[in-house]
């Protein structure tokens, strides 16, 4: 099933029942619900730009303490961060990725590229990444690990293969767990889970609200919420339905095109790494004919980039945000 453009969207019928089973059972949905949340998103960001110590994150991110605390025990649970001291005083006890959080370093570089270019909170990120290997600062480039090409959402065929494993584990996870929350913590997505979701469900071929309200289990007074809001903020467009008046048709815009970057990113961490189970999203790259496995390369070189060989320089330079090398090594 290839990605609908705009020409074919009102031909296109996807089969809905097959599209809401498969994105419950989603590595995107899953890990939207491990670490979609505002502030946990937040603190990962500030991990992977040096941050370490729970007063630093706190101080950077006006975050309650209570809630950076439950924030920082669920990524330890998660075996994605450690605790290490740094001396006797409470407040100097830190946090360190361990090798499980450095594999979400694809979808925090997708991230940051598109907050640089679309968000609202520029001045909250490193204005620049400098890849230590050549020397030169860049973009991050999505690519396919198979063939090195790079790759947009264009580029790759989507089929769905429903996951029954994941498919229960989503149906028993409670309403506030699934529940997305706005994001007003100046690090995190400017987008939350719910139009995460909605993006996917367009991408997928659902164009109109009955669709989005069958496939993502929504309610219509919080879909209809949801859908003004993106359309006000340029993440869809909204049109008439040229064969039926009564109906509007929702599509991508070139900043929701962009966020299948940080989409597919965080899908692969979660099915390969985090389910350990088979996508029920599958993307092929046209190119090559493999299963896309995204891998993230550095404008200049080419090269695959990793956490310790980029640093994140500050906007101002009275703010100093520049990743120590040794706060995201690899460590044990």
């Amino acid at each position: 099933m290839r990605p609908p453009t705009h020409h074919r969207a009102l031909l296109y019928k996807p089969d809905l029942d097959l599209t809401r089973d498969a994105i419950a059972s989603s590595g995107l949905n899953h890990g939207l619900m491990a670490l979609g949340d505002n502030w946990t998103s937040a603190v990962l960001l500030g991990a992977f730009t040096g941050i370490s110590q729970f007063d630093v994150w706190q101080e950077r991110l006006g975050i309650p303490r209570a809630t950076l605390t439950n924030r920082l025990g669920k990524l330890i649970d998660l075996g994605l961060m450690r605790k290490r001291n740094y001396g006797e005083r409470p407040t100097r006890q830190g946090y360190r990725l361990t090798q499980a959080g450095l594999k979400l370093y694809n979808h925090v570089l997708m991230f940051w590229a598109w907050e640089r270019r679309w968000g609202h909170r520029r001045d909250a990120l490193p204005a620049q990444l400098v890849h230590h290997s050549c020397g030169h600062s860049f973009t991050p480039v999505l690519a396919c690990s198979a063939c090195q090409a790079t790759a947009t959402l264009g580029d790759l065929t989507l089929t769905l293969t429903v996951n029954p494993v994941l498919l229960g584990r989503a149906t028993q996870v409670g309403r506030a767990a699934r529940v997305a929350r706005i994001d007003n913590s100046g690090m995190g997505l400017r987008v939350d889970r719910w139009s995460l979701l909605i993006i996917n469900a367009v991408i997928l071929g659902c164009h109109h609200f009955d669709q989005l309200v069958h496939v993502l289990g929504i309610s219509s007074s919080v879909l209809a919420r949801r859908l003004a809001g993106m359309a006000q903020s340029g993440l869809l467009l909204c049109g008439d339905d040229t064969q039926d008046n009564r109906r509007s048709v929702y599509r991508l815009t070139q900043a929701s095109r962009d966020l299948f970057g940080y989409l597919v990113c965080l899908s692969s961490w979660a099915t390969r790494h985090y389910l350990h189970e088979n996508a029920s999203i599958r993307p092929l790259h046209k190119t090559c004919g493999q299963p896309f496995v995204p891998e993230v390369l550095c404008s200049c070189c080419a090269q695959p980039v990793f956490p310790w060989d980029v640093t994140f320089a500050a906007v101002h330079p009275s703010i100093s945000i520049t990743k120590p090398k040794e706060a995201i090594c690899p460590s044990n």
